[in-house]
């Protein structure tokens, strides 16, 4: 007897999903050679590149510090020191000067002060000069004085005008803000905002330029 018509269809909707399944299988079997392959091209650990790593203090400092295109003297700015006498960077020409600006409403400056008075301290004969210039108001001028007593031995600087950090060239990012300036009395580079200056990679930086003459 023959066949009806669902028993003739069986079979060719059995084929057509065995088929299905074969191209499937056959589609991971190469995806899986693929990787296989991959893997087997991989060089040992200790050939691959390192991975990248956050550097450390001194790394940070080396990547932060930025030297000019060139040279540049100091802005010819006025600004005060303890006594209420006004100076300019100029006064210090002769000198490797450490120009810092901060103000006591910035929390990355207060972070890093006291590593600048450790940079100072460092350096005692007198050749290296720390200058952190507050750009507090004059009615927080006892604040800011307060706070670098608290960091000996910097001395309490202040820019009564507020303008050091558009004098700069280029103007200063925000604050903080560190500028050395060599003996010559020009810009060897800056940090844009907070560092360690208490690192050895720092003072060493300090050294080069007092060696520089």
């Amino acid at each position: 007897m023959s066949e009806g018509p669902e028993a003739a269809g069986k079979p060719k909707g059995g084929f057509l999903t065995w088929a299905l399944w074969g191209a499937a299988l056959v589609g991971v079997a190469a995806v899986v050679y693929i990787i296989g392959q991959a893997s087997s091209n991989q060089p040992p650990a200790s050939a691959q590149s390192p991975p990248a790593v956050a550097p450390g203090g001194a790394s940070k400092f080396t990547a932060k510090f930025v030297r000019p295109d060139a040279p540049t003297p100091p802005p010819d700015h006025v600004f005060y020191d303890a006594s209420g006498k006004a100076m300019k960077l100029a006064d210090l020409k002769g000198k490797v000067v450490v120009m810092n600006i901060w103000a006591t409403w910035c929390a990355p400056c207060k972070i890093e002060m006291p590593t600048l008075a450790k940079l100072q301290a460092a350096f005692p004969n007198g050749d290296v000069e720390v200058v952190a210039v507050s750009i507090d108001s004059e009615t927080d001028a006892a604040k800011a004085r307060l706070f670098i007593a608290q960091n000996e031995p910097l001395k309490f600087y202040h820019d009564r005008q507020m303008k050091l950090p558009f004098q700069l060239k280029p103007a200063a990012s925000g604050a903080p803000t560190t500028v050395v300036y060599g003996k010559d009395g020009l810009e060897i580079g800056r940090v844009a905002g907070e560092a360690d200056w208490s690192t050895d990679e720092a003072k060493a930086l300090i050294e080069k330029a007092l060696a520089a003459g």
